[in-house]
């Protein structure tokens, strides 16, 4: 399913969406109040093994994008998978920048625009909003003050929930490999020098109670460790900087419950360790 519209498609956002019926209608919504001026947008969602309304209730919002002059595309695939999802929105899109936007992320309305003139380059760019993590229950809220200061997190792009390339970037791989973390793949595809923070924000939930935190954080540890054994080459374009002793006993100092909270979800999880499988996201 499609809505065209006319005129070049400069940047395209590919989001995959496996039973996102709940969220795709607010993270749709915030690309619509984008400040992205006239045509050259296209979406591209991805239901990919959905058993609830996630295309439909994509689907039903082509007439404001229509309404924007921009291009909307539904694809309902029968299998899940986020990789399939997203070679297969790659498939699709035709913009030569793509944003990769995972569907409980809402974005401000001016990270898209921010994101195409950062990318605007034909070297290899990548690039990414500040993330805002955000949290409900008080676990999560204790986990997310500390994770928001951690060196990587504050200082770096990180990349998490939206990462977006130009097409010299692109190039750097063919399809997405079968992999737990393609944010890690595709941000260690590049160079310190190659990524661009823009000053846009984005909001980023992240897995609530204990349990789901300790699941999510150590599918993020194995899916980093995946990364080191099948592409070696990339680590050299790590550019995470050091989390010291004295740097986490100030923390511990300023929020003692934050930090237990956040090093003990980090140990259980190291402790607790395997491969694991499918799209855990703790919701």
């Amino acid at each position: 399913m499609n809505n065209n519209t006319t005129g070049a498609v400069r940047l395209s956002v590919i989001l995959p969406a496996n039973n996102e019926a709940a969220l795709i209608g607010g993270c749709l919504s915030a690309i619509l109040d984008s400040d992205w001026d006239g045509p050259g947008l296209q979406v591209v969602v991805v239901a990919n093994g959905c058993s609830d309304g996630t295309a439909a209730r994509a689907q039903a919002m082509a007439e404001p994008f229509s309404d924007r002059g921009w291009q909307l595309d539904v694809l309902d695939l029968p299998s899940g998978g986020k990789l399939g999802a997203l070679n297969a929105g790659d498939t699709t899109a035709k913009g030569a920048m793509r944003v990769y936007l995972d569907a409980d992320v809402t974005v401000s309305r001016g990270l898209l625009w921010q994101l195409a003139n950062a990318l605007d380059s034909t070297a290899p760019r990548y690039a990414s909003g500040a993330v805002t993590i955000t949290a409900k229950g008080w676990v999560s809220r204790a986990y997310a003050r500390i994770w928001r200061q951690v060196p990587f997190m504050a200082e770096c792009v990180p990349g998490c929930g939206v990462f977006a390339v130009n097409a010299a970037g692109r190039a750097r791989w063919e399809t997405f490999p079968d992999i737990i973390s393609d944010d890690t793949f595709v941000r260690l595809s590049f160079t310190p020098n190659e990524r661009i923070g823009v000053a846009a924000s984005y909001e980023w939930p992240i897995a609530e109670g204990w349990s789901n935190l300790v699941t999510v954080r150590r599918r993020q540890d194995v899916g980093v460790d995946e990364i080191g054994h099948k592409f070696p080459e990339l680590l050299a374009n790590d550019d995470k900087p050091d989390f010291g002793i004295g740097r986490k006993l100030g923390i511990a100092l300023r929020d003692p419950i934050g930090f237990a909270v956040y090093s003990g979800v980090a140990l259980t999880s190291k402790l607790t360790r395997k491969r694991s499988s499918g799209w855990s996201r703790g919701r």
